[in-house]
């Protein structure tokens, strides 16, 4: 069997996804999905296709660092490069599951566990009160998700004077605590509850911050201060009790070893759909567990994508939890064809469905297209 073609579509959702198919001389397909590659990424995909055009795709590790060393000078190292071969490197596995007839957690060494817990990115409330986070808190929990995260760092509670300077005032983290105490007293002490900060705020604003949500008990704080300065985030984790998570901007295995060896953060989260792929992110968790740190992946993607993430947690056994982004956007239910819902009661529930498990719904997910791209290859 011979790789004969690379196509892309960028479908709506938390942004736009690259959704890349890979095609071969025996007619089977393999769907992929990546994200945060930016509107270049379906041309880096078309650019790479290049290095694997008439491969064997069964090939998947070779394939991945054939691509990554031909574009070493070119950004292979992290960011949009790196999510253009994501986006590939997931299909392949797809085609590879489908080509053998098993699931692709079979061909990434098996199971741990059949489900794979979920937690809910709730955003913040409709309109930034107490009442309002407490409400959303609710909604969420009553979907079936026992752990839940929201954002504190909102840039219209008018605490902003200067945009560039990310400090919080006392009266900002009053603000803070207000909202966290009222989720938490909503949902009660046995749903994990983690809190966002994007990575926006100075040191002493992040130590600050932490220390006034110890008695929230918190899965984890998430990125208090910008996560490219290591040693900041680890005076933040030395200053306090609570819990940190950091990663989702870090690319391949090399972009989390700082991180791990510094023993900057409790948790790590690799987004496995932009940061290298299945097999790559297998070996970020591996190297994680040397340091006795779980995984608890950043998801933004559709259903293809973290279905896709899904097969990755079910095979490594320090996962601890995955996100699900999608709770105000649509298409979730009607974008893939399954035999099952995709999540059943805060789970990704895993099928024995070869390769990824799922396949795109082109009718509707044509509908979510960006305006005046290709779905693969069709005229837009």
């Amino acid at each position: 069997m011979k790789i004969t073609d690379v196509r892309t579509a960028e479908i709506k959702g938390h942004g736009y996804s690259t959704y890349v198919r890979v095609y071969t001389d025996e007619g089977l397909i393999g769907n992929g999905e990546c994200i945060h590659g930016g509107e270049g990424c379906p041309a880096m995909v078309h650019a790479l296709a290049r290095y694997i055009l008439g491969e064997d795709p069964l090939d998947v590790d070779m394939l991945f660092e054939k691509m990554r060393r031909a574009r070493l000078f070119d950004g292979a190292m992290a960011g949009a490069t790196v999510t253009a071969m994501t986006g590939i490197e997931i299909a392949l596995w797809d085609l590879a599951g489908k080509a053998l007839g098993v699931p692709v957690y079979r061909l990434l060494g098996g199971k741990f566990r059949d489900t794979v817990r979920l937690y809910c990115d709730s955003h913040a409330g409709k309109d930034f009160s107490p009442e309002s986070y407490a409400r959303r808190a609710r909604e969420v929990v009553a979907l079936g998700f026992d752990a839940i995260k929201f954002d504190v760092d909102e840039t219209r509670a008018g605490f902003r004077n200067d945009r560039w300077n990310w400090h919080a005032s006392a009266a900002e983290i009053d603000w803070m605590v207000e909202r966290v105490a009222a989720v938490r007293e909503a949902v009660g002490p046995t749903v994990d509850l983690a809190i966002d900060m994007h990575g926006r705020y100075d040191i002493g604003s992040g130590i600050a911050v932490a220390r006034a949500m110890e008695p929230f008990r918190l899965l984890w704080l998430e990125e208090p201060v910008p996560p490219e300065n290591v040693a900041a985030m680890r005076e933040v984790k030395r200053a306090s009790r609570v819990p940190l998570c950091a990663g989702e901007n870090l690319y391949l295995r090399w972009g989390f070893r700082d991180l791990l060896e510094q023993q900057a953060v409790d948790y790590i989260m690799p987004d496995i759909p932009k940061c290298g792929g299945l097999s790559e992110c297998r070996k970020i968790a591996n190297l994680a567990e040397i340091y006795y740190v779980p995984l608890a992946p950043h998801n933004v993607c559709g259903p293809l994508g973290t279905m896709a993430s899904a097969h990755v947690c079910a095979s490594i056994p320090n996962f601890l939890v995955m996100e699900w982004h999608w709770v105000d956007y649509p298409g979730w239910d009607d974008l893939t064809i399954q035999d099952q819902p995709v999540i059943q009661d805060g789970h990704v529930v895993l099928t024995d469905r070869p390769g990824i498990g799922l396949e795109v719904n082109d009718e509707v997910a044509r509908t979510y297209v960006r305006p005046g791209t290709a779905y693969f290859g069709e005229r837009p």
